[in-house]
């Protein structure tokens, strides 16, 4: 029986959200996970099923935070195996990238098919840190791939043909894989059908290690994929997500998702307006959201948690007056927020009152102006009267009228509005 720790799209370098301390929460999962996973439990290996970076072209600190990890792994005896994602691939035409970096510093087995178009095989063993797949100690072969793309489907038909040629496996056979199946999140192109992969457990694979997306499943008790250890955005907090702490044997798969492990809060909350209510009432309706969620221990300050508002609906005020900016800053104080994130979606309050075909420019224009002003709270229970009032000053103002005389047309529709 061997036993290994399954982790992917780790994202190291992680840089939305512009706060240092966001990039940090990456570093800190990772270090977490193989310290509780890995080495506590004194696994057989780790594999890396792509994206250990954010980025091709990394920060120094991001480095150091790889290095960090991948040395606790080595000084506690445990060889990390690892392939490239979409993320930290190399570009086409350049040999070398950051994992290579790595590789040749003996922190990490990077697994690379051979380049077929060159006379290379497309799998040969590693050796000398080179190599498509290796047969470890513990009994298990464990065999790489890279970023296919949209030709995954037909790089699987060619993996699955050369896998036969290859000695016989010394015990269980395990491929990393960075690719999605079908059917897992949505407006995702290019994801593998089951009959795509179904190749590879036919040319002996006992465990198909994926990565790419970042929401853990499983299928037919040999597909397996972790999810990100983190959230890289609001709406992958939904998701869940975390590592796999795997037993293989000849008995069988057993893969269990651990998810207790560092990961910051992710708090996100909606508030539905209505139309009827004041700039003042709107902004107190937020601010009151964010003290029940505290109260209720939903948002809870001290873990600075990232918190994400969305005010949506309909609003009875010129949606642009909402100061967006302020409240926000007003919100993420009360919450200890590390990040808030403010989602102001509204639209104003439309009025379209039915009018006929042989209306009179005359209702027509009292109808217009009515709409306009139940636009807005303040005005709504006078619009009628309002609307008489601009008539008449758009009247007097036509007839040529003195700006002195408009202007106390004007006073008098606001005193009766104040009085």
């Amino acid at each position: 029986m061997a036993r290994f720790l399954h982790l992917a799209d780790i994202h190291l370098g992680f840089d939305r959200y512009d706060s240092k301390e966001r990039t940090r929460d990456f570093f800190y999962a990772l270090e977490d996970a193989i310290n509780q996973y890995a080495i506590a439990e004194q696994v057989d290996f780790v594999v890396i099923v792509g994206d250990l970076f954010e980025h091709r072209n990394i920060q120094p600190g991001t480095l150091n935070q790889a290095q960090h990890c991948l040395r606790e792994l080595k000084d506690a005896g445990i060889p990390v195996i690892a392939i490239e994602g979409n993320h930290d691939n190399r570009p086409y035409g350049v040999k070398t990238n950051w994992l290579r970096y790595l590789a040749d510093w003996g922190l990490l087995i990077l697994l690379e098919p051979g380049d077929v178009a060159s006379g290379e095989p497309l799998y040969s063993p590693w050796k000398d840190g080179f190599g498509g797949y290796i047969d470890l100690d513990c009994g298990v072969r464990v065999i790489g791939s890279q970023w296919y793309g949209a030709s995954a489907p037909q790089a699987i038909e060619q993996i699955a043909e050369a896998m036969q040629d290859l000695p016989p496996s010394p015990g269980q056979t395990v491929f990393l894989l960075h690719h999605g199946m079908e059917g897992q999140i949505a407006r995702y192109q290019g994801a593998l059908r089951y009959s795509d992969v179904l190749p590879l457990k036919q040319a002996g694979v006992d465990y198909l290690a994926l990565g790419h997306i970042h929401k853990n499943y499983e299928q037919e008790g040999w597909i397996f994929n972790p999810g990100s250890i983190e959230a890289n955005n609001i709406e992958e907090s939904n998701f869940k997500r975390g590592v796999y702490l795997v037993e293989i044997s000849d008995r069988g798969v057993q893969a269990e998702l651990k998810t207790d492990f560092y990961q910051r809060s992710i708090v996100r909350l909606r508030l539905k307006t209505k139309g009827q209510e004041t700039l003042e009432e709107l902004e107190q309706a937020a601010l009151t959201m964010i003290q029940t969620a505290i109260q209720q221990k939903q948002i809870v300050p001290d873990d600075a948690p990232i918190v994400e508002l969305r005010i949506e609906g309909e609003v009875g005020f010129d949606r642009l007056d909402f100061d967006v900016r302020q409240l926000q800053r007003q919100l993420q104080q009360m919450s200890n927020a590390l990040i808030f994130l403010l989602k102001y979606e509204v639209d104003s309050v439309a009025y379209g009152s039915p009018l006929s075909e042989d209306a009179s420019r005359l209702q027509i224009e009292q109808e217009v102006f009515t709409d306009l002003l139940s636009g807005y709270t303040q005005y709504r229970k006078r619009a009628s009267e309002l609307a008489q009032g601009l008539i008449d000053l758009k009247d007097r103002q036509l007839e040529g009228r003195s700006e002195g005389e408009l202007f106390e047309l004007v006073e008098t529709i606001l005193n009766r509005e104040n009085s």
